[in-house]
């Protein structure tokens, strides 16, 4: 029988530790999407409607194919989502000035629906501060930095699936 180095013992760990880090981030996953279905039903949208909110929020204004392109939907399908929250209030498509094209649209969040959303994440927001104040300022900046590569190599993934 093989004896098992102090090396041996430590890639064991850390092989365990990265499956568990992997596996918790399935879950949490698993959890926001949940979390996300929640927030679409109360605020009478679809999911796929409060994901390109979102991203307009995040990345807008943006032109119909470029947020398209952010949500990996086919075109023709953003038309429809476009015209629901349009028709919801949530956003407002304009004519872009600086675009070749005089017919060129930017979709804009609307800011009067913003708080409605701010008030359904609320919850998760409180807990999410409350997980936080339990670490250090460098801990937080590991996680941040953990995050941030993690969206990083999840968009590259995404990307090769798509064949971008």
């Amino acid at each position: 029988m093989a004896s098992t180095t102090p090396q041996d013992a430590g890639a064991a760990r850390r092989r365990r530790t990265t499956a568990a880090i992997k596996d918790s981030l399935r879950a949490l996953a698993i959890q926001l999407s949940l979390l996300n279905h929640q927030i679409s039903a109360r605020a009478e949208l679809k999911d796929v409607d409060l994901h390109c909110l979102d991203i307009v929020h995040r990345y807008g204004p943006l032109s119909p194919s470029a947020l398209a392109r952010r949500a990996g939907l086919h075109p023709a399908t953003m038309t429809g989502i476009l015209d629901r929250l349009q028709r919801g209030g949530w956003i407002d498509r304009r004519r872009d000035p600086d675009a070749a094209d005089r017919r060129a649209v930017a979709v804009h969040p609307l800011p009067g629906r913003t708080g409605e959303l701010f008030r359904l994440y609320s919850g998760m927001s409180a807990s999410m501060d409350e997980i936080c104040a339990g670490y250090t300022e460098a801990e937080l900046e590991v996680l941040a930095d953990f995050l941030r590569r993690t969206t990083d190599a999840g968009e590259q993934a995404t990307g090769r699936l798509a064949g971008d």
